[in-house]
């Protein structure tokens, strides 16, 4: 009997996710340099070549997961109706789906401050913020029909949304007890529309 495409396709994808999942489990608990593909592939029960045939590194199953999310998100803006504001769409992006409480936003956090801890993960991660940010530019200029190398635009975006996200996550993580995602990340960006000259109060803790 043959199996389903759909079917394989996705055991192929909980099995990627789940190897990602056991580096940066494993590395948070014995530190990343203690960790082998071996003992990824045991703590996930499949063979190290079943391992090798997903990710070629320990590093590449780290960064699997918060890399796939970030270009996720890029992919859902990219695909926002044409007709819609640009800033509309960003909003959406952030507020509907980056934020949402099934996305296990403090989880994509704590991964992504274990790799900026790491020597080994953070220099793979600074070339991957690189063609991310590529990524994101390219949508910005298709969407708002500028060009990404000419015009000044997309690179502002780019670094003003990554910049707000970063101060945002990074004010959360702060007292997460306290302090909705969703609400701070809001208010992140309607200090981005107001801009600096009028600087908002709050936002007010999350009860």
């Amino acid at each position: 009997m043959t199996t389903e495409p759909g079917l394989r396709d996705r055991k192929k994808a909980e099995t990627r996710s789940a190897l990602s999942a056991a580096a940066v489990s494993l590395g948070r608990k014995l530190g990343f340099d203690g960790v082998t593909a071996e003992a990824i592939a045991a703590h996930v029960g499949v063979s190290t070549r079943t391992f090798h045939n997903y990710f070629s590194s320990k590093e590449e199953a780290a960064l699997f997961h918060l890399q796939q999310a970030a270009f996720e998100w890029v992919d859902l803006l990219e695909n926002r109706p044409a007709d819609e504001n640009f800033w509309d769409s960003v909003r959406y992006l952030l507020l509907e789906v980056v934020t949402a409480p099934e996305r296990e936003l403090a989880e994509t956090i704590e991964t992504a401050r274990f790799i900026e801890e790491t020597p080994s993960l953070l220099a793979k991660k600074l070339a991957f913020d690189k063609s991310l940010s590529d990524e994101f530019r390219r949508v910005v200029a298709e969407r708002t029909g500028l060009d990404a190398r000419r015009d000044l635009f997309p690179t502002l975006a780019q670094a003003s949304v990554g910049a707000a996200v970063s101060a945002a996550l990074a004010y959360v993580a702060e007292d997460p007890e306290h302090r909705s995602a969703r609400a701070v990340v809001e208010h992140a960006l309607q200090q981005l529309e107001q801009g600096f000259n009028t600087p908002l109060p709050g936002p007010s803790p999350s009860v």
